[in-house]
């Protein structure tokens, strides 16, 4: 089965690079992308055909996995739509709606997708929404790709996929910001800038893998670090008096109309 890549960036890599490690053939891979030096370090890297513009390669092509800057996505789907076949779409792209890839592209067939950055480890979570046109077999095919990366998440209603940009595809940058602050924090308490990032960074792994694997619920493993009138219950008790939770939903809800914003912009192209 040929699987070809519209664009070569880091999402594609990190597909690609997963597909490799899952025991896909370098020859069932084909790469497009425009900048001729990147080509060259995904043939070197990977071992894939490569090319610099959309050709006949694409016709063999049974999924063609969109995975340019939503910005350029029109103008990739045009140029690709005269060397398909009948290939499954997998897009990759934030705020692309499935009725406008279709509109540029020729075909129904598509699977919306929301990855995130953890991806490019395999450590990503995606959020996945099928077209009618998308069989049964198809939607399997679409989630081994994307599992290659991470964990995926099914989503009967497509327009579900602006809250997931929303929570998980901007996710790491909200858990970034709260990493840098946490080291700032040590920092000033006296600690190195290596000792705080190394305390912050290794605190967000420790607790992230912790609520993974429990089945209580995150507040009662809130609770169970919260000992009454101790050090945990006088930073919490200062969040909450300053309505931070309060202002991360809030934030989350701005990410959240700024996707459909985008959806809008782009379905206007």
């Amino acid at each position: 089965m040929k699987i070809a890549f519209i664009g070569g960036g880091n999402m594609a890599a990190a597909l690609i690079g997963g597909l490799r490690r899952a025991g896909r053939p370098g020859a069932d891979i084909l790469a497009v992308e425009i900048d001729a030096a990147r080509c060259g370090q995904l043939k070197e890297q990977f071992g894939i055909g490569t090319t610099t513009q959309p050709d006949a390669s694409l016709a063999r092509a049974e999924v063609l996995v969109l995975a340019v800057k939503p910005q350029f996505m029109r103008q990739a789907c045009e140029a690709a739509r005269p060397h398909l076949g009948e290939p499954l779409v997998v897009s990759v792209a934030a705020g692309i709606r499935a009725a406008d890839i279709a509109r540029w592209i020729g075909t129904s067939a598509i699977v919306r997708t929301m990855p995130n950055t953890p991806a490019l480890i395999g450590r990503g979570v995606t959020g996945m929404a099928a077209t009618a046109q998308v069989g049964e077999a198809q939607r399997r095919l679409a989630e081994s790709i994307l599992r290659t990366a991470g964990e995926v998440v099914w989503f009967d209603d497509e327009t579900r996929l602006d809250a997931v940009t929303a929570v998980s595809a901007s996710g790491p940058a909200y858990v970034f910001y709260f990493i840098e602050a946490l080291a700032r924090a040590g920092t000033e308490l006296g600690l190195s800038a290596e000792q705080a990032r190394a305390l912050a960074v290794q605190t967000f792994v420790g607790a992230a893998h912790l609520a993974a694997e429990s089945t209580e619920p995150l507040q009662s493993l809130r609770e169970r670090v919260t000992s009454k009138g101790g050090t945990t219950a006088a930073a919490l008790a200062w969040l909450d008096a300053n309505a931070v939770e309060a202002r991360i939903v809030e934030a989350v809800h701005a990410a959240y109309r700024r996707a459909a914003e985008l959806g809008d912009e782009f379905g206007r192209q």
